[in-house]
């Protein structure tokens, strides 16, 4: 589904218009206009420093703009607060590193968000999570912490516990950056199939593999700009501008 045939009645979930974002004298981001729909998977690539990771994280305000407007579930960004807390819990997201809390569990760091702010009952709490982290493939390692696992499993982990919230949009900064290739696969079968059940994504990623296979549209920064979007397969078959056309073949004879 690209931005020209969104069907009518389609829900957005995230606008981004005219977004500007400094940091000191470098313009990381310059008049970003981006909006998401329902059930839509947007994947954003482009070379390092293109501002892909600062895009993401601006939606849910750990970085916050310049200029522009940010809108999530059709309401502009809380600045502060309870009502940016709550925001947070509405868009689950997904590092590069897995930030899981090292003295807990792995079933604690899954329950303890939805107990926390969802103010879920523990049994409640417990039951979906266990659930989560049987749907991504590691109920086993429940009762472990963190440096018990693998870097995939602690980034399928992060999944279940972004998850745990029930968010309405998944945001995916470069996950499996910090991965040995073997464990890149089993995260990224994880978001496969995520993304296959409807989840709202937007995934900032080297994985072209994953954008070609699993992506409605393909957003391709540079600079600080969108210079494209595209269906992966107009993307990767017929890119329009010369940076794309750069980047793709850089990227692609390897």
């Amino acid at each position: 589904m690209t931005q020209t045939d969104v069907p009518a009645g389609a829900e957005t979930v995230v606008a981004l218009r005219d977004v500007q974002k400094w940091f000191g004298d470098l313009h990381v981001l310059k008049d970003i206009n981006l909006s998401v729909e329902r059930g839509e998977v947007v994947v954003v690539i482009g070379p390092s420093g293109s501002g892909k990771s600062t895009l993401c994280r601006t939606i849910n305000r750990l970085e916050p703009i310049d200029s522009g407007t940010i809108e999530v579930a059709g309401e502009p960004l809380p600045a502060e607060g309870k009502d940016l807390a709550m925001l947070r819990a509405e868009v689950g997201m997904v590092f590069q590193s897995f930030n899981l809390f090292a003295h807990k569990t792995i079933l604690d760091n899954v329950t303890l968000g939805p107990i926390k702010v969802r103010k879920t009952d523990k049994v409640t709490a417990r039951e979906e999570a266990l659930q989560l982290l049987d749907r991504v493939g590691i109920r086993s390692q429940a009762d472990k912490l963190p440096a018990e696992l693998s870097g995939g499993q602690q980034q399928r982990a992060a999944i279940a516990r972004a998850l745990a919230m029930h968010p309405k949009l998944m945001l995916f900064d470069e996950p499996t950056s910090a991965l040995d290739p073997e464990m890149i696969n089993e995260v990224l079968d994880v978001m496969t199939d995520l993304a296959q059940s409807g989840m709202t994504m937007i995934v900032v990623t080297h994985e072209m593999g994953f954008a070609r296979r699993v992506a409605d549209r393909v957003v391709f920064m540079s600079d600080g700009e969108i210079m494209e979007e595209a269906t992966p397969e107009e993307f990767f078959t017929n890119p329009v501008t010369d940076r794309a056309k750069d980047f793709l073949a850089k990227i692609l004879q390897h």
